[in-house]
């Protein structure tokens, strides 16, 4: 088992490309953005249709496409910072080249919609970060947890007395206990759907893999764990990390709480599960590197995922 390519650390003074692959977003939340990078003693530009407007979409495919292609071809660039989700980045998928970026790899940073992206950079063989965007960069205090995760891992600022990052939460009594090491995977449950049986695609084999979503109805959650279920998905997972399902009306269609019906699904499996972890739209979204190699331990009282 091998964790993908790193890119490298950042250092004061790095530049920071801004864009949005998917909706169109608040040109407030990209100037908030902006201060953040800066107060961080980062350089952010803003691509050209950073803040563009196409119907629902943050410029045309082919503004937003060529954004993203030019990041990643910059030579000058340590990362890029996609400003939001919404939809839109499954468009990009089979038109990106790597020739360029695999010369000097860079972090690619985002959630949601943005998962259709960590798809990609794992299918190229690199490590990228689930982690807070614009929005939240802008309206979160300077001490907000997730977004000092995200500046200390982009950093390499390791904790005091560690050697590696790691992410804790309370046990859920719904949680399979256990200890399962592998590659961190993962990201919103209907992108990561939306792209079973395609080259970009996740592996099972290795995995752990960790899930989130926002305004899907209990159905169509269990809908799409039932298709990794019958397409043998979780039987070869090492561990399932179950973040936060948010904003979707708990009208018990599944005569039982969500949460519940999930691990109902997941019973028959001998993995460490575990429920409520603190990533997903969520102001507690912490930063999660794709393609890491991570252990999971889920014990009785607490869960932690370490990852070097």
């Amino acid at each position: 088992m091998e964790s993908l390519i790193y890119p490298p650390r950042l250092r004061e003074g790095d530049r920071v490309i801004i864009l949005s692959p998917s909706s169109k977003i608040d040109k407030a939340f990209l100037r908030g953005a902006v201060r953040r990078l800066q107060s961080w003693g980062l350089e952010p530009v803003l691509a050209p249709h950073a803040g563009s407007s196409h119907g629902t979409y943050a410029g045309t495919m082919a503004q937003r496409l060529r954004d993203l292609q030019e990041a990643l071809d910059d030579p000058q660039a340590r990362a890029i910072l996609c400003s939001r989700g919404g939809y839109g980045a499954v468009h990009l998928v089979d038109k990106l080249d790597f020739t360029r970026f695999r010369q000097q790899p860079k972090w690619l940073i985002g959630f949601s919609d943005i998962t259709a992206l960590h798809n990609v950079f794992q299918h190229e063989g690199f490590a990228s970060l689930h982690a807070p965007m614009a929005r939240h960069l802008t309206v979160e205090p300077d001490d907000d947890p997730a977004m000092l995760a995200l500046r200390d891992f982009l950093f390499g600022h390791y904790p005091e007395g560690r050697q590696d990052f790691g992410v804790a939460c309370e046990a859920h009594r719904l949680n399979h206990r256990g200890t399962a090491r592998g590659i961190l995977r993962g990201g919103n449950l209907s992108v990561f759907y939306g792209l079973r049986g395609t080259p970009w695609d996740i592996p099972a084999e290795g995995t752990l893999l960790f899930l989130e979503d926002v305004g899907e109805r209990p159905h169509a959650v269990e809908r799409m764990m039932y298709n990794l279920k019958l397409g043998g998905v979780l039987e070869r997972l090492c561990g399932l990390i179950i973040g936060q399902f948010t904003e979707y009306e708990e009208n018990r269609s599944l005569g039982k709480p969500l949460y519940e019906a999930l691990a109902d699904v997941l019973k028959p499996y001998d993995i460490p599960v575990c429920f409520g972890f603190p990533v997903g739209h969520v102001t507690r979204n912490m930063p999660l590197p794709c393609g890491a190699e991570a252990v999971l331990e889920v014990g009785k009282k607490e869960v932690t995922l370490s990852f070097k």
